[in-house]
């Protein structure tokens, strides 16, 4: 049990508040529409394509867990069948990550979903969003769900609640800072203080 308070986070280390949301049932869409020269395709990624629209999308937000990752458990879960990958391409890159995880019966994670910088505040967000519901929603599930935390844009939370999602639970994280490991440079994530060892 957490006490009330302040409690300090250790040199070397992030601290992040996760919350966990859900839909359990399709949630209307709300319009959205591409802007030229951006396609929504499905990719069969490999490890070296996955990690690098993994950076690209996440760097940012300091994801890290998938960089880290050994190289065979992803490449099990990129080539498990019951786990698929979207991305929004342009001109020639792939510029967003959608992850849809059905290894668990009757569920659906939206496990990483996340746009490049060159597309955020376009509508892109809507849009895959929009195809992320309605992927899930075609299999026998009775439930979406996806988490998010505080290193996220601040924008995510509420992107998500009017996606009709809803909060169910919330989590405090602190993970080695991915920074401080090598595991992501030190220029990453800006917003988020680094805080060393003396």
């Amino acid at each position: 049990m957490i006490e009330d308070g302040l409690h300090d986070v250790p040199p070397g280390k992030v601290a992040m508040v996760v919350t966990h949301l859900e839909m359990r049932a399709p949630a209307s869409f709300r319009p959205a529409e591409l802007r030229d020269g951006v396609t929504f395709e499905r990719i069969e990624p490999d490890v070296a394509r996955y990690r690098a629209l993994f950076d690209r999308v996440g760097r940012d937000w300091l994801w890290f867990a998938r960089r880290v990752m050994p190289e065979t458990e992803l490449a099990e879960i990129l080539t498990d069948p019951r786990v698929t990958f979207h991305t929004l391409r342009m001109a020639g890159q792939d510029m967003a990550l959608l992850e849809l995880d059905f290894r668990k019966e009757g569920e659906c994670e939206l496990a990483y979903f996340g746009l490049a910088p060159e597309l955020i505040g376009a509508g892109a967000g809507r849009y895959l969003m929009n195809q992320a519901i309605d992927l899930a929603w075609r299999e026998p599930i009775a439930r979406l769900h996806v988490h998010t935390c505080t290193l996220d844009s601040p924008q995510a939370l509420p992107f998500y609640i009017r996606s009709g999602f809803v909060p169910y639970r919330q989590q405090i994280e602190v993970e080695n800072d991915p920074r401080l490991t090598g595991d992501l440079p030190v220029d990453a994530a800006p917003h988020v203080p680094l805080f060393r060892a003396p």
